[in-house]
């Protein structure tokens, strides 16, 4: 095989990730018989199934786990080539972005970061993508998204990152007439309290990892997947929750609630932008990057 179609490496990538005739379809903003139609047309340059119908979807044959990492890379950097080529107006631009972002940034970051990538860009849209820490490395690296913000370094070949927000910090939250726990928490009322937990896949697992270097276990009555449940939870309940400071004030504003220190020593840590450093050949990904920085300095 000496040639092959890019729209059929397309077509290859985008169902690979899919796992979906018809999920495929819609991002590629085609007919389902024209995936079809493609998937024969890949079946028969390389004399394999490709993918298998199951109850999961569409799964990958070993021969197209071994084709997916070298097309979608090639893919990739010819994307970004073409990409560079083309001007960027952001006021006639119809482009849709996907930015992942915690339920925290959507509450902190989002409303400004909307209102200025709309004053210069108004006819783009936005899409946010529920953040899931354990696959944002493949989310940046198959263009999945166009970027992520997490708390937590990605150091993966290829990823750059820009801060966002510095020196923030863990605190505790509580309901402001908790049975036994005054203006101050010591370790013992810590660790003998009953607690409300969120999904380690927000990336907000510092504190679980120091209390686990220093041996300690705590009651954990409550795992939730947002943060933005927790005023709630907790003013209705007796139960702490450690979350980053900048949002623990704004539910103290709103809620009776009240944010005490922890008892124990955890780092400072950063909020940053990630977003895969051959992308920003693209004027449109570079403007979409430098414009969340603008936004968020600017507050």
């Amino acid at each position: 095989m000496s040639t092959i179609d890019l729209n059929l490496v397309r077509v290859f990538v985008t169902l690979y990730d899919a796992r979906s005739v018809t999920l495929a379809a819609e991002r590629l903003h085609v007919t389902q018989p024209s995936v079809s139609y493609a998937l024969s047309r890949l079946r028969a340059l390389f004399d394999d199934r490709l993918f298998v119908r199951s109850r999961d979807g569409m799964e990958p044959t070993f021969t197209a786990m071994q084709l997916y990492p070298g097309l979608r890379d090639s893919l990739a950097q010819i994307d970004s080539v073409l990409e560079s080529s083309k001007e960027f107006e952001p006021r006639r631009s119809q482009r849709r972005y996907r930015l992942a972002l915690t339920d925290l940034g959507e509450m902190s970051l989002l409303p400004r970061l909307l209102a200025h990538l709309h004053a210069q860009a108004p006819d783009i849209e936005l899409e946010v993508v529920p953040l899931e820490i354990d696959k944002v490395e493949d989310w940046l690296a198959t263009g999945k998204v166009n970027a992520v913000i997490c708390s937590r370094p990605i150091s993966s070949a290829g990823v750059e990152r820009r801060v966002l927000v510095s020196d923030e910090r863990y605190v505790c939250l509580l309901n402001r007439e908790h049975s036994f726990i005054g203006d101050s928490l010591t370790l013992e009322q810590f660790i003998q309290a009953r607690h409300a937990v969120v999904a380690a896949s927000t990336g907000h697992g510092l504190a679980e990892d120091v209390l686990r270097e220093r041996g300690l276990q705590r009651k954990v009555s409550l795992k939730v997947s947002h943060f933005s449940s927790l005023p709630r939870i907790l003013q209705e309940s007796d139960l702490l929750a450690i979350l980053p400071e900048r949002i623990a004030s704004a539910f103290v504003r709103e809620a009776p609630l009240k944010l005490l220190e922890l008892p124990f020593d955890v780092p400072l840590f950063e909020v940053a932008l990630h977003w895969q450093s051959h992308t920003t050949r693209s004027p449109a990904q570079r403007w979409f990057c430098d414009s969340i920085v603008e936004a968020i300095a600017s507050a």
